[in-house]
């Protein structure tokens, strides 16, 4: 592994006792992090009060977990899943599966059963833990199931009682410490045969009805991917991470679960996306690193300027200016003054003890990335996909772009397929972070491979000189106009993040003339019903709700260039369907058409 003082670097006094290969495997690392970091706090949920395991503490569950599935006749290339929200006992389950030597199969839990039960089938899962509202219906063992566990104390057999078995576990942990290690934390037994390139886990991308597809991801790819991410981000075992959004997806599993076990940092679990929830947890838990999507990030921040305007013209508008100025000065001079000047509104919106936001899952547009800039708050934005473990590339705080995703990270080759004029193209990748392929589907994993091994990423954007990522669009989402302009509705519905009268938007073309075949530009838009019906007060008239909504794309038409003009807009009655990193699943609707 190159360079002397790598965020990495660490691991080399390891190497030969720990583990053997380039990079750790996830149990080697947990057990590497458990070594240096043993009574620092691990898993903590607030259900109401604190509830905290420390590393040590952690292990010994993780391996009495190991333990038992070993009992069960788990062992290397098992697959085991796990399906629940957000809790100490999912990231225990999926830890202690892996030190079985299986591999751990996530399923997102808002998924139907019918659902689940096809990608249970799909990836040939034998035991699965489960929370408690799905668990009397997988008792029943569909879809080829023999044992089923509860990852909630109200239902039996729950992981944290089940019963210690002979011969299982790796270490003693109970043996004495000194000088901040414990003595029983050793390198895996000799009978485990895991190594950095086995299969660690399959995660199911969309389309979870007819044929899934599921991503195999090894132990290398995530634990190279953690690392590596980290020559962008600075990260500390002081640090407490948020897990908000679904733990079973690549980016909260690795950008939070992971990366925060990797350094000894603290993660801390969020039970629900609902705002009052989210800014309580912040100011509980201290959290000093909140990852999150484009539509949490919006609405915290349009809650600040709402509370800002309250305060009257005048106020506003001084606030607006230090803002302006404080954002002009971290730009030139890499220093941060708005975390003191807004401390008293950082502090109201519970985001005092954040240091980094991070927002993934979607473009977020650069009029909020530099807003909480300006506020003090060092945010930053990456891009990557389920395919690639999933970081490619992040913001470097102290080098951040607004309108970029970001500076690729070491040992990721990318490159720009046909570039047009501007030199965007397809965005295709190589490096330690690239999935093995698609479960049991070789046609379908060598269609997303170049010639010469890059993976399609089936991303449209462009490089920098600097290395640094711009996303354009999907290829599949492109609009192709009448003057032959390639327009991609992602950049379109960007511009929109900031009105908050907009619920949902979702920008495609439609054929306007069959003869010509050409398309032109419609907006489905949901109106936000926190602005037009709020709660005990009377909804505002359809006609007036249309009206505004015609009014704000006027204005975002005015702003755009003449070709990405909306021509047609349609004000819809009801939300879109999201996927659970609250991204509209595009080709589910089927309004207008």
């Amino acid at each position: 592994m190159a360079g002397t003082h790598t965020p990495w670097s660490f691991l080399e006094e390891y190497r030969g006792t720990f583990f053997s290969g380039e990079w750790p495997t996830l149990p080697e690392l947990f057990r590497i992090t458990t070594h240096r970091f043993p009574d620092r706090p691990c898993f903590t949920v607030y259900d109401p009060d604190r509830i905290t395991l420390t590393y040590r503490q952690a292990l010994e569950r993780i391996e009495r977990t190991a333990s038992f599935l070993r009992s069960l006749g788990i062992g290397k290339g098992s697959k085991v899943a796990v399906t629940g929200s957000n809790s100490p006992e999912w990231a225990i389950a999926y830890l202690g599966i892996l030190f079985a030597q299986a591999v751990v199969v996530p399923i997102d839990y808002q998924l139907k059963n019918s659902e689940i039960e096809n990608l249970l089938r799909t990836a040939e899962v034998k035991v699965l833990f489960v929370d408690e509202e799905k668990f009397d219906h997988f008792t029943q063992k569909p879809a080829g199931l023999e044992t089923v566990l509860s990852l909630s104390p109200h239902r039996a057999p729950y992981i944290y009682d089940l019963p210690e078995r002979t011969g299982g576990t790796a270490s003693d942990s109970s043996e004495g410490r000194s000088g901040g290690h414990i003595h029983g934390v050793t390198a895996a037994p000799p009978s485990d045969t895991v190594s950095e390139s086995d299969l660690a886990a399959i995660l199911f991308t969309s389309g979870t009805t007819g044929h899934p597809k599921g991503v195999m991801l090894s132990h290398r790819n995530l634990v190279s991917d953690c690392f590596l991410a980290q020559a962008n981000l600075n990260i500390y075992p002081t640090d407490v991470f948020y897990a908000l959004l679904p733990i079973h997806h690549s980016y909260c599993m690795l950008a939070v679960f992971i990366e925060s076990f990797s350094v000894g940092a603290e993660t801390v679990f969020g039970k629900r996306l609902a705002i009052k929830q989210i800014l309580s947890d912040l100011k509980e838990a201290k959290v000093t690193m909140f990852l999150g999507v484009p539509l949490l990030f919006n609405k915290v921040l349009n809650g600040i300027l709402r509370g800002v305007k309250a305060k009257g013209p005048l106020v506003y508008g001084i606030i607006r200016f230090l803002m302006w100025k404080s954002g002009l000065i971290k730009k030139i001079f890499h220093v941060n003054p708005g975390k003191k000047i807004f401390h008293s509104i950082l502090e109201k919106a519970s985001l005092s003890s954040v240091r980094i936001c991070i927002s993934g899952g979607g473009p977020l547009s650069p009029a909020v990335f530099r807003k909480y800039n300006q506020l003090g708050i060092d945010f930053v934005q990456g891009y990557g996909l389920t395919e690639t473990s999933p970081i490619l590339t992040l913001n470097p705080v102290e080098h951040y772009k607004e309108r970029s995703v970001g500076k690729v990270i070491p040992q990721v080759e990318m490159k720009i397929l046909d570039p047009d004029e501007r030199g965007a193209g397809e965005i295709v990748v190589k490096g330690p972070m690239v999935m093995m392929g698609y479960y049991k589907l070789p046609e379908e994993t060598k269609a997303v491979f170049t010639e010469d091994g890059f993976f399609k990423t089936g991303d449209v954007g462009y490089l920098d000189r600097e290395n640094y990522l711009y996303l354009t669009g999907r290829k599949k989402n492109l609009i192709v106009t009448e003057g032959g302009k390639n327009v991609y509705p992602e950049e379109i519905e960007d511009a929109f993040q900031l009105y908050e009268e907009i619920g949902q938007i979702l920008v495609r073309g439609f054929i306007a003339d069959p003869a010509l075949n050409s398309e032109e530009i419609e907006a489905l838009i949901y109106p936000n019903p926190e602005v037009f019906a709020p709660s005990g007060q009377p909804a505002v008239p359809k006609e007036q709700v249309e009206h505004r909504i015609q009014e704000i794309v006027d204005t975002v038409n005015r702003d755009i260039l003449p070709y990405q003009r909306i021509k047609r807009v349609i004000v819809l009655d009801d939300p879109m369907e999201m996927t659970t990193t609250k991204k509209i699943k595009r080709h589910a609707v089927k309004v207008g058409t």
